[in-house]
This record gives structure tokens, C-alpha cells and sequence, in this order.
């Protein structure tokens, strides 16, 4: 076992011993093979792709040990109905001779844009034992071509109010685009393509759609941007709708001036596809009939820095139809920002787990230090009431000097400072959209009266992969090694295996890596962000 310790998440391990442990759950009574945990190109029931021919895989499970499979057959069909009356109407492999389960390649009809599929896999054991069917599992085809496209790139190319790219410390407040539309038939499926650089929040209707944070995936965006795709059926209404976006700054927009590439502005593309109960189609598309402002209350956001949030100017109903814009601006068309757009086949960020404080220390009249007891990355989200224009400002570090204050030496030119102003109604909680941060303190200023432990909880941030392995053993000092490897590998799993989630830096740099992903595999299933980063890879050699 080979293991690197340093600062938060460089904790680079090759731990082939995790392996051990790491299983599927669950057995069948037959005493045969069952295949479970179906998954499309390493995702599971994932929509949207752009892969032509995707490959299937499946996790073999017996009550019986030196099991084998011998065959297989695989079924994909355009209805439930059709798969559960055992008809592959796109793909009947027949039996396949074989014991591959892994990345079978469908070999089917031709698949279609923007069309759903379902699909399931039996298999026999090596005495020619066949299984029951799988249960089934599903995918969707993506927008394949540009011409599947008809939105357009909107935008504001160009700095506005406090915006600054003048000095190092860029600034730049978060866009929120809006449009509304009108639906008078019965709707039997909606799906929306977006695509909005750096990053992106959906919403329809008031509300968010989906737990993604940190959307898109980064890329070298000069060469490719990545969109996804979601169903959002029982979402759009009948009669009148609204959209909404806000668009986060990300790695496009950059957080260094001369020290880093400025891919551009924050921009948008938007394909709202609706298809009726009477087999007629309408798209909402993004162009230069949206709406746009930048005077939102995310006043700058920057991964390195952090994000300032004013309550005052929150804008209550900008994302429901029947809002007045008309103070709002035309969003402009703007400049294709890549070469290609293509589906993001890896798993998204999510908030991923929660830390509470441990304790919490006053250091000086109305700063104080709250302890999460370990490190983490993310960022914390904060309950408090207070008066209108109060301002909490939130800094973040791994470690404390001798004094009590925090240890920033190591952070270098990273302000990691979030900055909430009160909107003063009440009972208030906030967390960031459009940064994170690598910690284990944070020092709380400006809270109204004494902060109790309750007022902050830490949220764990990092791409949605599953844990597949654990490790365990009598000794407490190699259990303590696996547990910091454990975090310190999720927290650097930011769309991309980074370097470290805390100070200005944050990089996939290649060689850490190419020893720890060996034993990182056993830990978590990071098959497809690890596809996805040998793309990005390949667009950013020289």
C-alpha cells in the first residue's frame, strides 16, 4: 500500500488491499445467476446520451459460489409494454455465447435523437441454466447532431455594474435568464437540453429542477462544452409556464486575470422539447426573446474567492410565469463558445453527505471559529435572523494558527470568503450556488448575537459516483489511514480528480493521479469520470 499524505483531498492512495472487501449486495435462492445493476456506458438509466452504439453492462449475483456465465441475451425496446411481453422491437441479441457482461455493445436499429429506451439482460450459468429476466432499466438518446439543435447561444458579452476583470481578483455577478410559454394540450413527455457555461440552475415554474450542483462538467470549453438532459414532464403545466436559469461564473469565467485561460461571459443553451398526447411536437428554445439581468443578489461568485449574496435583492417570482420583466434587458445572441457540444456522460455534482460542528469558539467580539472536527469539502450552509443589511461573512481553512485564529498562509492568494447580507424577514438560511471550499474551521463574523452549534452545517460536495468499496481491520492506525484516504479522494472528485479543493489551485494535474486512480477504483465507481477526464486530456495537449 502506497500512500501519499499531505493537505486536504492529496491524499493520493494505491490501496489494491480495499479490493478485499469491495461486493455486490444481494443474492438470489436459485442457486443460478442473476444479472443486477444494469448500467448504460457506467450510468445508471442515464439521459440523454450522444453515444450511437452505447455498451451495457450488468453485475452477475448467485447464492453459489464458482458460478459462471456462459451465455446471454439482451432485449431493448421502445415501450415498457413491449419488454415486459418480451419483445425487443430495437434489439433482440438473441443468445449470446459468451461470459461477458461488461460493455456489451447494442447492436441494434439505428437509435434515434431524443428517443427513450428500456431494456433487460438474462444469462445462463455454465451447466446451461438460464436466469429470470432483470429487472428492467432504461436510457434516452441525447440531441445527436446540430442540426437536433434549434436554440441559440444567449447572453451579455460584457461587463456590467461592479463587474471587474480589470483587477487579479475578477468579479462578476451571476446572470438569471428568464422566458414563459404557454401549453393548451396534454403533454405525454418534456425534456430540456441545457448547456450553460460556466455553470448552471435550472428552474421551471418556482421550482429547481434536479439536485445537480456544479453543472456542466468542465472542459477544455474552447474544444468542447458539455449540456444535460433532463425529463421534466411532470414539471410543465397546462396553461401558462416560465423558465428560468442563473448562470454561475465556473472555470469559464476567470477566476485570475492573466493567470488562467477566459474562455468568455457566462452563456446559455436552452432545448425545451414537449411532446403531446396527439402526436405533435413544440420546442422552447433559447434565443434573443428571453430575458436577462445581471442586478440579481449573487453579486460575484468565484470557486477561489467565494460568493457574496445580497438577501436585499432577491427577486421573488422571476422564475413564475405572469412576472413583470419589462426592467429586465434582451438577451443577445452570442458566439458559439466550442467546437463541439457533446451529452456529459459522467455523473454530476451533488451534495453528497453533511458535517455538523464539533464545537465552537469565540475569538474576538463578534467573530467566532466553529470546528467541523475533520476536514471536508463543500460549504457550509447557515441558519440565522437578524436585521435587514446585517452582513455574515464566512472564511474557511484546514487549520488554526496557535492563537486560535485561522491558518491562511497555505491558501496563497484564495480569499475563500463567502459574504451573506440579511434580507431581514425572519428566520433565514442560505448556502452558495457557484463555489466550494476545502475545510475543517470557519471563522463566522457578523452574526447577529451568539451563534449556537446549529447554525452551520457543512455539505459535502463532489461528483454523485457510488461508494463500492470499504476497508476494515483490527488495526485503528490503518483504519484512520483508510478513512482520510476515503475523504481525501471524494473531495478532489470536482468533474475532474483534482489536486486539492482549497487554495488557488484546484487542478487535474496528471501524475498524482495516474498511480491513485488505481487504488481509488476499488473505493468508488469512477469508471466514467475517469473516461470523461481522459477526454479532457486529450483537448487540452498542446
Amino acid at each position: 500500500m502506497i500512500t501519499r499524505l499531505n493537505r486536504t483531498g492529496v491524499l493520493l492512495t494505491c490501496m489494491l488491499l480495499i479490493g478485499a472487501t469491495a461486493s455486490t449486495a444481494g443474492t438470489k435462492s436459485s442457486g443460478i445467476l442473476h444479472p443486477t445493476h444494469l448500467t448504460c456506458e457506467y450510468l445508471v438509466d442515464p439521459l440523454g446520451i450522444d453515444i450511437a452504439a452505447p455498451r451495457l453492462s450488468w453485475i452477475l449475483e448467485s447464492s453459489q459460489r464458482k458460478q459462471r456465465q456462459s451465455a446471454c441475451q439482451i432485449l431493448v425496446s421502445s415501450t415498457m409494454e413491449n419488454l415486459h411481453a418480451d419483445n425487443g422491437d430495437w434489439w433482440d441479441s438473441k443468445k449470446l455465447d459468451g461470459d461477458r457482461s461488461i460493455n456489451v455493445r447494442y447492436s441494434g436499429k439505428e437509435l434515434a435523437a431524443g428517443t427513450a429506451y428500456v431494456w433487460k439482460v438474462r444469462v445462463w450459468d455454465q451447466d446451461g441454466r438460464v436466469s429470470s429476466w432483470s429487472s428492467p432499466a432504461k436510457w434516452s438518446m441525447g440531441l445527436l447532431h446540430d442540426t437536433d439543435w434549434s436554440a441559440k447561444w444567449i447572453g451579455l458579452d460584457r461587463l456590467v455594474g461592479s463587474d471587474d476583470t480589470a483587477s487579479n481578483f475578477t468579479r462578476l455577478s451571476a446572470r438569471m435568464l428568464r422566458k414563459e410559454f404557454s401549453v393548451s394540450k396534454n403533454v405525454r413527455r418534456a425534456t430540456a437540453y441545457v448547456c450553460g457555461l460556466g455553470m448552471f440552475e435550472l428552474y421551471i415554474n418556482g421550482r429547481k429542477i434536479s439536485n445537480d450542483v456544479f453543472v456542466p462538467a468542465c472542459t477544455e470549453y474552447n474544444k468542447r462544452a458539455l449540456y444535460l438532459t433532463f425529463d421534466v414532464t411532470g414539471n410543465v403545466r397546462h396553461g401558462g409556464n416560465a423558465l428560468g436559469v442563473i448562470l454561475g461564473n465556473g472555470r469559464y469565467f476567470a477566476m485570475r486575470r492573466g493567470d488562467m485561460t477566459n474562455y468568455g461571459f457566462p452563456k446559455l443553451l436552452l432545448q425545451l422539447v414537449i411532446e403531446y398526447t396527439d402526436g405533435t411536437m413544440e420546442r422552447i428554445v433559447s434565443d434573443e426573446s428571453w430575458k436577462l439581468t445581471t442586478d440579481g443578489p449573487i453579486r460575484a461568485n468565484n470557486e477561489y474567492d467565494g460568493e457574496e449574496y445580497d438577501a436585499r435583492k432577491e427577486i421573488p417570482g422571476w422564475d413564475i410565469p405572469g412576472f413583470d420583466d419589462r426592467a429586465w434587458m434582451n438577451a443577445e445572441i452570442v458566439k458559439r463558445p466550442s467546437e463541439r457540444l457533446e451529452a456529459q456522460m459522467s455523473n454530476p455534482m451533488m451534495v453528497m453527505d453533511s458535517v455538523k460542528p464539533v464545537s465552537i469558539k469565540k475569538i474576538h467580539p463578534g467573530s467566532f471559529i466553529f470546528d467541523l472536527g475533520q476536514n471536508m469539502v463543500g460549504w457550509a450552509r447557515v441558519n440565522l435572523h437578524g436585521k435587514r443589511g446585517d452582513t455574515l461573512t464566512m472564511r474557511f481553512a484546514e487549520r488554526l494558527n496557535n492563537d486560535g485564529t485561522l491558518y491562511l498562509d497555505n491558501l496563497r492568494s484564495a480569499r475563500v470568503t463567502d459574504t451573506y447580507i440579511l434580507k431581514g424577514d425572519g428566520q433565514e438560511s442560505w448556502q452558495p450556488r457557484f463555489t466550494y471550499h476545502g475545510f475543517r474551521y470557519i471563522e463566522v463574523t457578523g452574526y447577529p448575537g451568539t451563534p449556537p452549534l446549529s447554525a452551520i452545517t457543512g455539505e459535502v460536495v463532489y461528483d454523485a459516483i457510488a461508494t463500492t468499496g470499504s476497508f476494515a481491520t483490527s488495526n485503528a492506525t490503518i483504519n484512520k489511514i483508510w478513512k482520510n484516504a476515503y475523504w481525501g479522494i471524494r473531495g478532489n472528485y470536482r468533474s475532474m480528480p483534482t489536486d486539492c479543493p482549497q487554495r488557488d489551485e484546484r487542478m487535474g494535474w496528471l501524475g498524482d493521479r495516474a498511480t491513485g486512480s488505481k487504488g481509488e477504483s476499488f473505493i468508488f465507481d469512477n469508471n466514467a469520470l475517469y473516461a470523461k477526464w481522459l477526454t479532457d486530456i486529450n483537448d487540452a495537449q498542446l
